[in-house]
């Protein structure tokens, strides 16, 4: 399953509250200072690059915000060759008199619009970061308004995401190795030379010459889910270029497919169980207790793989496992959702219809009711993870990851196991180098939030990228859902609101 979903907006804006219980600690980080006078010169071991650094951005009106183009080189290794253009948006600072910086959002994914998270500022941020900072997004490379990768017309990739998610026998590997090879090169093809470079490294990079066209000093940062991958990974390139730093709902630059598909099995499995009390509390239509209704809903994922149910939608007509799974994994992103994740699967067991469960999928992939993907949130997906971690060709690796992963996760370990396998088609490389640990030795202090139940990125993964980091603080939510900061819980707010505007550092290890 995908490492982010859609956090763009929150239920409600974040209010300055106090700390609910919570005990903080006074660490000051360095003041932050912006402004034209800094010196906006490539770093020390980049070359070629000064023309890139030293470029003004051309700010216009859109709306309530700001727009800009960022000049960027395609590609690192040769950047007098082509430039490419990254999109931009800024909202300014609520309170011009006390602004402090910039502060860049990434959303995650890999394939979240930045641009879209930035204009919503007042939700994704507390009220005293709007007020202090320029909030900025950008649309990386291949993302969005960003030169945008593009894979497949709709129809297939209806079919693409509709295949049998868990092949069970020899024909149905062949199926899906042969729908996962027809998908990559699609990319290939309809996207261009700009595949072979949208890796996190180069997103990295081009978020330092953002920094340098913004005026900042060090690039202050919030990253979730994927955006702490790609924040992580400035922060190895660049460590004494870090500023004020939040990392929330880790995927770790170590992590190999393997350790990725079965962790998000666990993350997943975990968050169902706690949608399944849940829904056993309200009377469930899977059964009666926890283990029954896993059980039910294991049962009704084999049912709908051999006998998919009608639906209605503008293009398809029946909803099969894999679309069932991906509406299923939908609600597991945020609790608000677990009340329309249970009506929709009682529509399925009760009247044979899915329509409320593909409404759930919709929305995972971004796509509306007529059929049309609104975003290429999910090619970008696979063109930015395959260059990342390329993965094995051989189905039978997967089918060994499979069932290692079904122990652990019964219900998700299959369906994620498999999720990788198109990076093993993938036809282009990356020069990146593949997962590898990042301590950041010589950054500023990083702080990393993790949630106890987070399906998508488990708290164990922010457990250890606070590890393996020289300067970080965790800070954990014991709660539901994907991710933690501007989502429900004012301890949380507060210490990362305090550590933005003031420098406040909490104790490592704070519970909230």
């Amino acid at each position: 399953m995908r490492v982010q979903r859609n956090v763009l907006v929150a239920a409600a804006a974040a209010l300055a509250v106090g700390l609910a219980g919570c005990s903080m600690g006074s660490g000051p980080s360095p003041a932050i200072t912006s402004g034209a006078s800094i010196p906006r010169t490539p770093p020390a071991g980049t070359s070629g690059l000064a023309r890139f650094y030293a470029q003004n951005l051309d700010w216009h009106s859109c709306g309530e915000a700001d727009c800009a183009g960022l000049s960027v080189p395609l590609d690192y290794a040769k950047p007098e060759g082509t430039s490419i253009t990254v999109q931009v948006l800024r909202m300014r600072a609520t309170d011009p008199s006390q602004r402090i910086g910039s502060l860049v959002v990434n959303p995650g994914g890999p394939g979240g619009s930045g641009v879209d998270y930035a204009r919503a500022a007042d939700y994704i941020v507390g009220r005293p970061v709007r007020q202090r900072f320029d909030i900025v997004g950008f649309d990386p490379r291949g993302v969005g308004r960003s030169h945008p990768v593009t894979c497949l017309p709709d129809a297939q990739m209806d079919a693409f995401l509709g295949q049998d998610p868990t092949p069970d026998d020899a024909a149905e590997e062949q199926a899906f190795a042969a729908s996962s090879a027809k998908f990559a090169q699609g990319c290939v093809q309809h996207t261009g030379p700009l595949i072979g470079h949208i890796s996190t490294q180069d997103a990295a990079r081009d978020m330092d010459i953002l920094r340098s066209a913004l005026g900042d000093p060090k690039l202050n940062y919030l990253g979730k889910s994927y955006g702490t991958l790609l924040g992580a990974t400035y922060a190895g390139l660049f460590p004494t270029l870090v500023g004020r730093f939040v990392l929330d709902g880790v995927v770790p630059p170590d992590a190999t497919p393997a350790e990725v598909s079965i962790g998000q099995a666990e993350g997943f499995e975990r968050a169902t169980r706690a949608w399944a009390q849940d829904c056993v509390s309200h009377g469930c239509p899977l059964g009666g207790s926890v283990d029954a209704v896993m059980a039910g809903m294991r049962d009704l994922l084999k049912r709908l793989d051999a006998h998919p149910v009608p639906m209605s939608d503008g293009r398809l007509s029946q909803l099969t496992e894999g679309w069932a799974a991906t509406g299923i994994a939908q609600a597991m992103y945020d609790q608000g959702s677990w009340p329309r994740l249970t009506s929709a699967l009682r529509q399925v067991v009760d009247d044979n219809n899915g329509t409320d469960l593909m409404k759930l999928a919709d929305d995972y992939a971004e796509r509306n009711p007529q059929g049309h993907y609104t975003s290429n949130l999910l090619a970008a997906f696979y063109g930015v993870s395959c260059l990342d971690s390329p993965d094995s060709s051989d189905p039978k690796v997967f089918e060994q990851r499979a069932k290692e992963a079904s122990i652990k996760a019964p219900t998700w370990g299959a369906f994620l196991a498999w999720g990788s396998f198109v990076c093993g088609q993938w036809p282009v490389k990356s020069a990146s180098g593949g997962p590898h640990t990042i301590s950041a030795k010589g950054s500023g202090p990083i702080v990393v939030v993790g949630t106890t139940r987070d399906p998508a990125t488990p708290y164990e993964w922010s457990v250890r990228l606070r590890k393996e980091l020289a300067n970080a603080r965790l800070l954990t939510f014991d709660g539901d859902g994907h991710t933690a900061y501007a989502r429900s819980n004012s301890c949380v707010d507060s210490a990362i609101d305090d550590y933005y505007t003031q420098g406040t550092l909490f104790p490592d290890g704070l519970r909230c």
